[in-house]
């Protein structure tokens, strides 16, 4: 009864920040716009009020044209990263498991420099290939999953250098949707993201409790009845699928599918079924306060998203492998 409650509170709690993150977004920039006036506004766009006469249409330009398409595709974006960086860590057992890290964004950024809807066979087979490579008998490695992704990632990269090379007049472009951006076609881009992502969540629901039990081992959850072969095919396309959603639309993002499941699951624990609600609530938060950031810390210039999460995602991660490092010694 008491980790039922202690769950409700903090999804409570995280929805409490997600609105919060998502108002202070809106407002802040080169003019401001009080969360009170963005919340009248959308008020009246959801026909719940009469449009208010007290604010500027300059305000409702900024709101509608400007910052709110780009706060609600960070959230997108970011709950889509969490919510592969839940499933891959699931499937491999192991917290370093993020998109970027094991190459799956690489791949699906590969894929999208040609046609955006490639993006999901190049994260699919990104992934297939980093597992095959890591996986030394019933278990995936620490070291051989980060080697396995380091190394495809360099293959990656330097074919996107190649393509660069020929691309003319648009390689600054593509060079700053590679560093990771949400300044991605507004409303357009949000009606194609999000259908993708609430297919790839409703999938990563469905093979929750089977991530559970496959924590206790291949062998243990195939004596339950998990059917692992088939699992890992699943998991690994929803994951994929999550991973070039937001790829496509916001370009590589590191470090959100490694943190916010990780921070997480020290809080409400390895069940994937309240794991996975809270990492896209803490995804999506996370992404939102990163690109307010990226656009306010060197305003009127901005930061790639990308860079900001780096640079938040680096030390964590150093600090992550570390510990396993230990762990990994005191268990020999």
């Amino acid at each position: 009864m008491r980790t039922a409650i202690r769950y409700r509170r903090l999804m409570v709690g995280l929805a409490a920040a997600l609105v919060a993150a998502a108002l202070l977004a809106v407002a802040v920039g080169a003019v401001w716009v009080s969360p009170l006036t963005t919340l009248r506004l959308v008020a009246w766009k959801l026909g719940a009020i009469e449009r208010p006469d007290d604010v500027a249409r300059s305000a409702e330009v900024i709101v509608f044209q400007l910052r709110l398409p780009r706060v609600i595709l960070a959230g997108v974006v970011g709950a889509a990263l969490a919510a592969s960086g839940t499933v891959f860590q699931g499937l491999f057992r192991n917290a370093l498991a993020d998109p970027a890290i094991i190459g799956v964004s690489s791949g699906a950024a590969l894929g999208a420099l040609a046609v955006p809807l490639a993006a999901f066979v190049g994260a699919t087979a990104t992934a297939l290939v980093v597992y095959r490579l890591a996986r030394v008998g019933p278990a995936v490695h620490v070291a051989t999953l980060l080697l396995a992704g380091i190394a495809i990632a360099a293959v990656i990269s330097s074919l996107m250098s190649l393509v660069m090379s020929y691309s003319g007049e648009e390689i600054r472009d593509i060079y700053a949707w590679l560093l990771g951006g949400l300044v991605a076609e507004g409303w357009r881009s949000i009606a194609i993201v999000v259908p993708v992502v609430v297919v790839g969540v409703a999938g990563a629901t469905l093979v929750a409790h089977e991530l559970n039990l496959v924590a206790l081992g291949e062998e243990r959850a195939a004596q339950l009845g998990v059917e692992v072969d088939r699992l890992k095919r699943r998991a690994i396309a929803i994951g994929a699928l999550l991973a070039a959603a937001a790829v496509s639309v916001a370009g590589v993002i590191g470090f959100v599918g490694l943190m916010t499941p990780h921070l997480l699951r020290l809080v409400i624990g390895a069940d994937h079924r309240r794991l996975l609600p809270a990492s896209l609530l803490g995804g999506a938060t996370l992404l939102i306060l990163a690109d307010l950031m990226a656009r306010t810390v060197i305003a009127p210039s901005e930061l790639p998203v990308g860079v900001v999460t780096a640079l938040l995602g680096g030390p964590f991660f150093l600090f992550l492998l570390r510990r396993e490092g230990r762990n990994a010694g005191a268990r020999a």
